[in-house]
Formats: C-alpha cells, sequence, structure tokens
C-alpha cells in the first residue's frame, strides 16, 4: 500500500494491517522528514488514545492527517508502532 498526499508518497509498505477502514503503516515506512507533531488526541474504546501528526509537504500543510496509539489497549495491539492517515491523504494498491 501506498499513502499520497499533495503528490508525494508519504508511507509504502506491503506490511499494513487493515483495522475499522484504514490502513496503518510501520512506522519505519513512513518518510522521516514528514510528520510533525500536533496536540491532538481522541479516544477509542477499545483501541486507546490516539495521538496526530500534522503533514507537511512544499509549504503545505494538512493538520492531524495521520494518527497512532503510543500504548495502545490489548485488543489493539497488532497496531502498535503504525500510523494511519485520513483527511485527504490517498491509500492505493502499489
Amino acid at each position: 500500500m501506498k499513502a499520497i498526499w499533495n503528490n508525494h508518497v508519504l508511507a509504502e509498505s506491503d506490511d499494513t494491517v487493515f483495522v475499522e477502514g484504514n490502513y496503518y503503516f510501520p512506522r519505519t515506512a513512513v518518510r522521516e522528514s514528514l510528520p510533525e507533531e500536533s496536540d491532538m488526541t481522541s479516544f477509542c474504546q477499545w483501541k486507546g488514545t490516539a495521538n496526530y501528526y500534522n503533514l507537511v509537504v512544499d509549504g503545505k500543510e494538512n493538520p492531524d492527517a495521520a494518527w497512532y496509539y503510543r500504548e495502545p489497549k490489548d485488543a489493539a495491539r497488532r497496531i502498535a508502532g503504525r500510523i494511519a492517515f485520513w483527511r485527504g491523504v490517498e491509500v492505493v494498491e502499489r
């Protein structure tokens, strides 16, 4: 799978996990220079607290467009160390 925004590949991997309509990429598959920590958090009853990243590509910002679970609950342990995207980020097969 590939995650693309603003004509740039943000992440690319054959090792994604599909949960609730979202592909979670290994953290190592995400281009290091792209995500910036966001202050946003949200809570999922079975996954835990999500933390977000802002994406900045070629001077354009996409706030809170990626998320991860720093300490996922046991039921969601398979997404530990992974990042998912939304808000206009296109996820396609490579």
